[in-house]
């Protein structure tokens, strides 16, 4: 309960701001700790709350059935489009699954359900039972239309029949849902509905709804295809035969006459050209034979061999002759002698046979010399063709350019023309054949329970939304808890030393009359005032907080034989005239004579605490001049406690100057003179300049700061602004604390964290 300083030493605080500087950059745990344990209640009372709140909303929400069907979508199926755009059909899959969601998800696919299932005319579907919330906002909207019908009478304008399809076709987009099952070719289908049967009904309308749509959009598709696929054979036609048309009219205007697929000039020109070879290869060949003969007979050798000469029976029949003469003359020369007549004879015979043979042989060679003759006139003839058939080819070539092209624009319209045609039949033929790639594998049934509101998730939301919003208002209420709660707050926002706690006390109803009591004993608070709680408790908390102020003056003011003290606090009703009384019974319960004077002169409450009604008191003191207040003195039964009252009979305008006079001065000085301990009981700081007056009599200040009521920068502010009771305050007192609430603000580790163990040195 206590914080007990022997000196305002520095190296303490310094060591404490270290600390807090090693903790500035970590998650102060304790501070989050000291805060739940403040605002659990708040936090338990707004889940109870919410938890309450989610009771109402499950007990008045209407319930909603979910029905499910499942899609499956056939990438193998062929399409018709893939045979006419074969790279635009190879999209991915992730965005074709996704279209075929938004599909689902269409106004259009809601419009065709809406009709299948006569959605417009169900009024359970169109006037559906709506949700608390639901039914607040239509009372508002049927008060807002009903309004202006109190001052003129609009026209009916009945709904027609597409505005209540489109009215059927938005709520069914609303609550049905669609999704891809993982990665798979499988779209989910659920809707949600108030009645378990419609559920059923609109979840699997949608999936045969789908269906038919595709079956549509493929019979579309086919019959758009058709009808362009017979306009475009019709114009392929046309352009095939003007092509055509084109090539023929081309040939005959520049005479290129065509057999067997060549033009009659190419046939012409290759018949020329393989003549020509031929007939060079019998020219060659003749004249050899020629140049063969005629260097035979110019060597005279009557042994060469040509091939005419091997046919000619003459020529064979001389060499016979020859060489039967000459096989007789070498006989004869080789019997006889070489100049035998016989020898001579046969020798001239011989010369007889071979004058004959080279005879015969200058025939063959005419012979031979007129086939050359022929054969190189022949050569030149086709010579003289092949330079007529190139010179007519090389203009036809020059034409057949531009007939080739004609040509080959032919072949594509007729390629084209054949294309479209096949497929042209099968297209017909795909219109009659109702496959899709879609197929419903698992058909919308029933649901046996509702699918929302989810009890225990809803509980549980709510609960935790009451938590939310508890735990926001206590982050609020501590962000807004701007109040000195612990000791710690007020060494680190003042730079004071912190003297205690003073807890509230209440007063006993049980209080003598002030007469009574005067009469008693002489005292100068009946028993049971707050005024002298001190007296009657003297070990409790509140009384050993008061001699720990005490204890902080003697040490601040050693050499003062007698100190004067100050209590002042920044605003009225902070509990400063109870400090000041109950630390004057307290000295003077010590052996210590005690003066307390009430220098409150606008607001004396000190006086006012009083058993008695004193008649003179302070101002009739000052007004003397001599500064003589014994008269004025009002003495408890022990003798060691003096009170000068401050009786107002009117209002003083110029206290301040009263505090601040000579004739103050020459009171404080008998004061001093005649007690050990001087306790002024002064004004508020806050907007009274008495207390700042009379600062320069006081050796030391205590400033009294009401416990969780006073904000810390209205103390910081008024500290700032007098520095002369800053310079000379002995500490901060934190009075009317309340100890139930204060455990809630102890860090551990600080003195207050252990204050409980000392209950048992304390009579509270």
């Amino acid at each position: 309960m206590l914080h007990f300083p022997e000196t305002r030493a520095p190296d303490v605080r310094s060591s404490e701001a270290a600390d807090d500087h090693q903790l500035g950059g970590l998650i102060d745990f304790e501070r989050i700790l000291s805060a739940v344990r403040r605002q659990y209640k708040l936090v338990i009372a707004c889940a109870l709350g919410g938890l309450l709140l989610g009771v109402a909303y499950i007990l008045t929400a209407v319930p909603v059935y979910t029905a499910s069907a499942d899609i499956f979508i056939d990438k193998g199926a062929p399409r018709l489009t893939d045979q006419f755009s074969e790279p635009t059909a190879i999209l991915q899959d992730e965005a074709q699954m996704l279209s075929q969601v938004e599909l689902l998800k269409s106004t259009h696919l809601a419009e065709s359900v809406a009709k299948r299932l006569h959605l417009a005319e169900n009024e359970a579907f169109m006037k559906a039972s709506p949700s608390v919330i639901g039914r607040i906002t239509g009372a508002v909207k049927s008060l807002v239309t009903f309004l202006p019908s109190l001052f003129w009478s609009p026209e009916i304008d009945p709904s027609s029949d597409e505005e209540r399809i489109a009215e059927a076709a938005s709520r069914l987009v609303r609550n049905v849902e669609v999704e891809r099952v993982g990665r798979t070719y499988v779209l989910n289908l659920q809707y949600k509905a108030g009645t378990p049967v419609l559920a059923q009904q609109i979840a699997q309308g949608y999936a045969d709804a789908y269906l038919d749509d595709q079956l549509e959009a493929k019979y579309d598709a086919t019959r758009r295809a058709g009808n362009w696929l017979q306009d475009r054979i019709a114009e392929l036609q046309r352009q095939s035969y003007d092509a055509d048309l084109a090539v023929e009219k081309f040939r005959t205007d520049n005479n290129l006459i065509a057999s067997n697929g060549q033009l009659v000039s190419e046939q012409q020109l290759t018949g020329v050209s393989s003549q020509l070879v031929t007939a060079k290869a019998e020219t060659a060949e003749a004249k050899a034979r020629y140049d063969q003969i005629r260097g035979l007979m110019e060597s005279g050798r009557t042994d060469a061999v040509v091939n005419d000469a091997l046919v000619s029976t003459t020529i064979n029949s001389l060499r016979e002759q020859y060489l039967s003469a000459s096989r007789r003359e070498a006989d004869i020369s080789a019997k006889l002698g070489a100049n035998h007549v016989q020898a001579v004879r046969l020798r001239d015979q011989m010369k007889d046979y071979e004058r004959l043979i080279f005879a015969e042989l200058g025939r063959i060679s005419e012979s031979y010399g007129n086939a050359y003759k022929v054969a190189l006139a022949r050569e030149q003839s086709l010579e003289a063709n092949l330079t007529q058939s190139l010179a007519v080819n090389a203009d036809a070539n020059t034409t057949q350019v531009r007939l080739r092209e004609l040509e080959r624009q032919s072949q594509a319209f007729k390629t084209l023309y054949e294309t479209f045609l096949q497929r042209y039949q099968e297209t017909i033929q795909q219109q009659s054949f109702p496959v899709t790639q879609a197929r419903i594998i698992t058909r919308a049934e029933v649901p046996q329970k509702a699918s929302a509101p989810k009890k225990p998730l809803m509980l549980a939301f709510f609960t935790f939304l009451g938590i939310g919003a508890g735990t926001a208002a206590g982050a609020w209420r501590e962000y807004r808890d701007r109040f000195f709660r612990v000791g710690d707050q007020v060494i680190r926002e003042t730079g004071l030393e912190f003297l205690g706690y003073l807890p509230l006390v209440k007063p006993n109803p049980r209080q003598v009359s002030e007469a009574g009591a005067l009469a008693a004993g002489g005292v100068l608070w009946a028993p049971g005032a707050i005024a002298a709680h001190t007296r009657d408790h003297p070990m409790s908390s509140f009384a050993e907080t008061l001699r720990n102020v005490r204890i902080a003056a003697d040490v601040s003011l050693p050499d003062e034989r007698s100190k004067v003290i100050g209590i002042v606090s920044c605003l009225p009703s902070e509990g400063k005239s109870t400090t000041s009384s109950n630390l004057a019974v307290l000295l003077s319960s010590q052996d210590r004579r005690t003066i307390l004077i009430d220098g409150d002169l606008r607001n004396p409450g000190l006086t006012r605490s009083l058993a008695t009604r004193p008649e003179t008191g302070l101002v009739e003191t000052i007004l003397d001049g001599r500064g003589d207040a014994a008269p004025h003195l009002l003495w408890d039964a022990s003798g060691r406690l003096a009170v000068l009252p401050a009786v107002m009979k009117q209002r003083i305008s110029h206290s301040s100057e009263l505090l601040s006079s000579a004739s103050m001065g020459a009171l404080m000085k008998e004061a001093r003179a005649h007690f050990d301990y001087v306790l002024v009981d002064l004004p508020p700081l806050g907007a009274i300049v008495d207390a700042k007056a009379f600062a320069h009599r006081v050796d030391a200040f205590v400033f009294v700061v009401e416990w969780g009521r006073t904000a810390r920068h209205v103390v910081r502010s008024i500290l700032r602004n007098n520095p002369t009771v800053a310079a000379k305050c002995l500490g901060i007192v934190l009075t009317k604390s309340d100890s139930s609430k204060m455990k809630l603000y102890r860090a551990y580790g600080s003195s207050e964290y252990y204050s409980s163990r000392y209950d048992a040195y304390y009579r509270n």
